[in-house]
């Protein structure tokens, strides 16, 4: 199966002379390729995808992006789209529980300030957010990027009561997984969008990234504003 995958994805790809990583970026870029690219192993790829971004501590993956596009072509791709809605709510679902027990059972240990991945900023991020937001933060944090991967860590972590876990999880896991499918499929009629498929996926992750932007431009206004009262502190015994 994995062979035969493979021979699709390369014969698919931009003629570079083998399958590398700028192949694997360049189908995260272009997901609407990838997918058709995937031929018959489309829908478990994409759930496998799903799982593994929802909460099996690797965020750098296309998500939103990857099931509207998934319900926007699912016609194109051979797909039941009821099929494939719950395929996603599914994976979803089963790689937050993943993600909640691994915190749970391991806490902080998987993460160092020093790793590529499993960085305890990462970490930070969600757990501030899931303070902040309580069970609303899994309802929240599924349109989020990276928050997306990490808070059903956070939650596990903060040992959350797992009937109310589960409660919040399921919403998150609704309207996401099964409400951006469908949205995708049902703007797939409209002929700009069918033709404007990477434009869109561009903007779609543009929107998802918004929010992880603007806090990184709030902490670093405020480590600079930090740094301006510190300085403007030790002037005044030397004014003295």
């Amino acid at each position: 199966m994995w062979l035969a995958m493979l021979e699709t994805l390369l014969l698919a790809a931009p003629d570079t002379g083998s399958f590398g990583l700028s192949d694997i970026l360049y189908y995260f870029k272009h997901v609407d390729e990838m997918l058709i690219a995937l031929g018959p192993y489309v829908l478990g790829i994409t759930c496998l995808i799903v799982f593994i971004e929802s909460g099996v501590l690797f965020p750098f993956l296309p998500g939103d992006s990857l099931i509207f596009t998934a319900g926007l072509l699912h016609d194109k791709l051979g797909l039941n789209l009821w099929v494939l809605m719950f395929s996603v709510f599914l994976c979803a679902l089963a790689g937050d529980h993943v993600g909640y027990f691994l915190g749970r059972r391991f806490g902080r240990k998987l993460f160092k300030d020093n790793a590529r991945v499993l960085k305890t900023e990462h970490l930070r991020s969600a757990e501030a957010f899931f303070e902040k937001y309580g069970g609303a933060a899994l309802v929240m944090g599924r349109f989020v990027p990276i928050v997306r991967t990490y808070t059903p860590l956070a939650a596990g972590i903060a040992k959350f009561h797992y009937p109310r876990y589960l409660r919040w999880d399921l919403l998150g896991v609704s309207l996401w997984g099964l409400g951006l499918t469908f949205l995708g499929s049902r703007l797939g009629g409209i002929d700009w969008i069918t033709n404007n498929i990477e434009v869109l996926a561009m903007v779609i992750i543009f929107v998802s990234l918004l929010p992880v932007m603007i806090k990184g431009l709030q902490g670093y206004m405020k480590k600079r504003r930090g740094v301006a009262a510190a300085a403007a502190t030790a002037e005044v015994p030397e004014q003295q």
